[in-house]
């Protein structure tokens, strides 16, 4: 924010949190500025309520700042018999009663006529105190500061207490300057919604070629002379001739499932990790903030007891990733995953062979469920794996290790920047709104 100057003068807003705001800003209650209008749920026994043209926005609906829609849609019927109501395009609409206000407050802009759910509010002002575009910015900007003021406490879901709400001081420039701060954090937000979106893509092309990179290595190895053989498989064409398509029970014998009778009654504050599915990403495990089990009852199951080199692979979530046991994990345990023991096969290669396309697309085949996607073990067993000779694995792993150590690098690049990118966006957000900057005169 150094390229941007302060106002001449300031003044005491008699807010703790928001500090001090240029001199010439009014100062308003939000009950002052605007109306507030709230919603219902027609009945979901009558179908002629339901199907029709309304966009009827419920918390769901609230991931852009403005709403063209909604995933559900009322008839006019549905809105004379219920508690909804129309609300007129340009509107702020809120979230004030969902378990998302424990991190944000999503809000935005109607662009059309739409009706609302009963933890919606719709916020309506008077053009001439303010405008929804330049009260949207300031609960973007204030957002951390204004779920400590608006929550309602000891509510069993999180919900904004309408009277905080209504009572909440904002201070408004004039009308001229307030239309000059939009505009201006318009242009500069789309600028950076821009550069953004580019890194995100960069991004999401560079795992993009990782995981082709580590299909290509483990299917066809990385010498590109090696001779071919086809095979009958729809999902995997061919593999190099002297290599061996295996059930990953013949690759990998002692196969087992982690513990799974009352997992969590071996939960301690203190002792070694103890993995569960949540734990395990892409090749790494999350081992400093895992649960803990006593090394007492890591050895009464001895069965899943971690030895490092072994692999551990998400059953139920994000079925499929997999990670080799580190030596921080060494005799530690784990529940809920599937439990490789370290064989007569080179650890991070298999690893990198299960993170695989080859082995996700088998996975993918025989996964189950609505809410929680998993894969039982009789089903794992028998995974075909492409194996090649042990040297080869060992050449496969260093060509994968190094060849992922400079992509994640990248990766990790470009999230830092994107990362320092989005602060940016919301340090200028809160800066323009409170006026800690001057806009009067920025072009």
């Amino acid at each position: 924010m150094s390229s941007y100057k302060p106002y001449p003068a300031y003044k005491d807003s008699g807010v703790e949190w928001l500090g001090k705001v240029p001199e010439h800003w009014v100062l308003h209650k939000l009950k002052y500025l605007a109306r507030f209008s709230g919603g219902g749920t027609p009945s979901r026994d009558v179908a002629e309520y339901w199907g029709g043209s309304i966009p009827w926005v419920s918390p769901k609906d609230m991931k852009a700042e403005t709403i063209h829609s909604a995933e559900e849609l009322i008839t006019e019927s549905g809105l004379s018999g219920s508690t909804t109501s129309l609300v007129s395009p340009g509107q702020i609409l809120l979230v004030v009663r969902s378990g998302i206000l424990k991190h944000t407050i999503p809000a935005a802009i109607n662009e059309v006529e739409v009706a609302l759910n009963q933890d919606m509010k719709a916020i309506q002002f008077d053009s001439k105190s303010c405008e929804s575009k330049f009260f949207l910015r300031w609960i973007q900007g204030l957002n951390h500061d204004l779920l400590q003021a608006w929550l309602k406490q000891g509510a069993t879901v999180e919900s904004i207490e309408q009277d905080l709400l209504a009572g909440t001081i904002v201070p408004t420039p004039p009308p001229a300057e307030r239309h000059k701060i939009v505009s201006y954090l318009d242009r500069e937000i789309a600028r950076i919604d821009t550069l953004a979106s580019k890194k995100t893509r960069f991004i999401n092309i560079l795992r993009e070629k990782r995981g082709t990179l580590i299909t290509n290595a483990v299917t066809r190895g990385i010498d590109p002379t090696a001779k071919m053989k086809v095979l009958e498989a729809s999902w995997l064409r061919e593999i190099p001739l002297h290599w061996q398509l295996t059930p990953l029970k013949y690759v990998a014998p002692n196969l087992t499932v982690g513990i799974v009778v009352n997992p969590s009654d071996y939960v301690t504050d203190e002792g070694l990790p103890f993995i569960y599915g949540g734990d395990i990403t892409e090749g790494g495990i999350h081992f400093e903030t895992s649960r803990r089990i006593s090394n007492e009852n890591s050895v009464k199951n001895s069965k899943t007891r971690l030895q490092a080199g072994d692999l551990v692979t998400v059953r139920v979530g994000a079925p499929g990733i997999t990670a080799v046991v580190p030596p921080e994990c060494e005799g530690g345990n784990c529940a809920s995953v599937m439990h490789i023991r370290r064989g007569d096969f080179d650890s991070d290669w298999l690893c990198y062979a299960m993170n695989s396309r080859v082995v996700r697309y088998q996975v993918e085949v025989v996964q189950y469920g609505a809410a929680q996607e998993q894969f039982n073990i009789s089903h794992a067993v028998d995974f075909l794996i492409p194996v090649p000779p042990y040297e080869e694995q060992i050449a496969i792993k260093i060509h994968l290790n190094r060849e992922k150590l400079r992509i994640d690098t990248l990766i990790k690049k470009t999230e830092i920047s994107l990362t320092l990118l989005k602060e940016r966006r919301s340090a200028l957000i809160t800066a323009a709104v409170t006026g800690q900057i001057d806009l009067r005169e920025a072009s």
